[in-house]
């Protein structure tokens, strides 16, 4: 990743706290769910101590599920190997302020063992490694993710004592696109776009989107590292802001039966010079896209667990619905998995799959995986799809279910060799837990169906 000055530099951080203005210091990871970890420091024992020598965390915070349970069935840690720690390694390249909380600043971490090797399963990890990849060519990737989330009038804490029933949206009809509907929400959309703005992340816009109280955020693309920590610090920001206005909102990918919410993932590669690789010099598509376009295409059924990592997950899949169900790829056709967008400098390819329960890091990962296996195969790019992909019976289908993404991910090869047998494992234990959990559950459905008519 080329050099870039940081939201906030040691020396303005170091300032800002001699001054008293900054008391506090979040260092925070992503999880294997995509959620921050970590702890609150001192400021002053931030800079004395904690920038310098990183801090500890016990390593079950890679091996838990979305309840914080301890769970069996990962290689890294266990009760048998004590539930050690690893080191939480400030990256100064992420500081800044987090002005939604006064007085605080964040920095994000990478992982590592004791003895300085990285954590290999941290997601973090894993997507350096992908671009340490594109960095052997000379390349490097741009990413820019699409996050819709749901708001309620409810508080968090209300919608948990209610189980999330009867939760009230923050608008009553669709206000896709709509000035009007979002006007009704937009101090809290406002106060989350400055806010994030005084993070440093550059926002672009935001529009209601087609569920009751469906809203998007958007940011300009960037690094994909950088992109990927802006997209975890802005998913925990925007509930933490929302929380403080007496609201709750949601980035789960199928909250009820209307539209899911989706996080398209935009992607391009530069080369060294800066100039885009995936434009020829007519403005189209290079050979190196068609290639790497060809690859999504390859891998997308086998990497679906990084796009799609949760039963929830899939309830999003229906035709018609803007989430796809068909490994297809076409100009500009949101009935696709993968639609080419741009032109010239500006031709991306957009990755449809990922719902806003998404971990950018392994999602990101998983693009760029599949796109060196094309390009390294010199797979070759069938025809666009032109029509609707929905109703093409020939194309193959976006898995089902966490069952049917977890076997694929199981059983093919372009994960093992892209990432590592350790990190597979991994991560098909974290599907296996899920699926699990699912399936011991008794389900409101169950009820209502069955109490009283069976």
């Amino acid at each position: 990743m080329a050099d870039r000055t940081p939201p906030l530099s040691v020396e303005e951080l170091t300032r800002l706290v001699a001054s008293g203005a900054i008391d506090t210091v979040v260092l925070a990871f992503s999880d294997m769910q995509g959620r921050l970890q970590g702890k609150r420091f001192s400021a002053r024992f931030f800079l004395d101590e904690v920038l310098g020598h990183g801090t500890e965390a016990c390593d079950y915070l890679l091996a838990v599920d979305a309840d914080m349970n301890t769970v069996d069935g990962y290689a890294t840690s266990s009760w048998e190997q004590g539930y050690g720690d690893f080191v939480v390694r400030t990256d100064p390249a992420t500081l800044r302020l987090t002005p939604w909380h006064e007085g605080t600043a964040l920095a994000l971490a990478d992982l590592v063992r004791h003895d300085g090797s990285p954590v290999a399963v941290s997601p973090r990890q894993i997507l350096r490694r992908q671009l340490d990849r594109l960095a052997e060519r000379g390349w490097s990737a741009y990413v820019g993710t699409e996050l819709e989330f749901l708001l309620f009038n409810n508080t968090y804490e209300d919608a948990w004592r209610g189980a999330y029933r009867g939760l009230e949206p923050a608008n009553q009809y669709n206000v896709d696109y709509s000035v009007l509907g979002t006007s009704r929400v937009e101090p809290l959309l406002r106060r989350i776009r400055n806010h994030m703005s005084a993070a440093g992340l550059t926002v672009e816009s935001a529009k209601g989107e087609c569920n009751l109280g469906q809203h998007e955020i958007a940011f300009r693309y960037d690094e994909a590292l950088v992109t990927c920590d802006q997209h975890a610090i802005y998913k925990t920001g925007a509930k933490e802001i929302a929380a403080q206005q007496g609201s709750a909102l949601t980035f789960m990918a199928k909250y009820d039966e209307r539209e899911g919410n989706s996080c398209h993932i935009h992607l391009s590669l530069r080369d060294e010079q800066g100039r885009p690789v995936f434009a020829d010099e007519g403005g189209g598509m290079s050979p190196v896209m068609r290639h790497f376009l060809a690859g999504q295409l390859a891998g997308l059924r086998e990497f679906s667990l990084f796009y799609a990592p949760h039963i929830n997950s899939y309830k999003r899949y229906r035709p018609g619905s803007f989430a796809p169900t068909a490994v297809a790829w076409g100009h500009d056709n949101r009935t696709c998995a993968l639609r080419v967008v741009g032109r010239g400098a500006g031709l991306r390819v957009e990755n449809r799959v990922p719902g806003g329960d998404v971990n950018p890091y392994l999602a990101v990962a998983a693009m760029i995986a599949a796109g060196l296996h094309g390009v390294d195969q010199r797979l070759e790019l069938p025809e666009p799809c032109a029509g609707n992909a929905y109703a093409d019976p020939g194309i193959p289908r976006v898995p089902a279910s966490l069952r049917d993404a977890a076997a694929l991910w199981h059983s093919g090869e372009l994960a093992k060799d892209a990432f590592g047998e350790d990190v597979v494992d991994h991560y098909l234990n974290m599907a296996r837990v899920e699926q699990d959990a699912f399936d011991t559950a008794v389900t409101d459905w169950e009820r209502f169906r069955s109490f009283e008519r069976m």
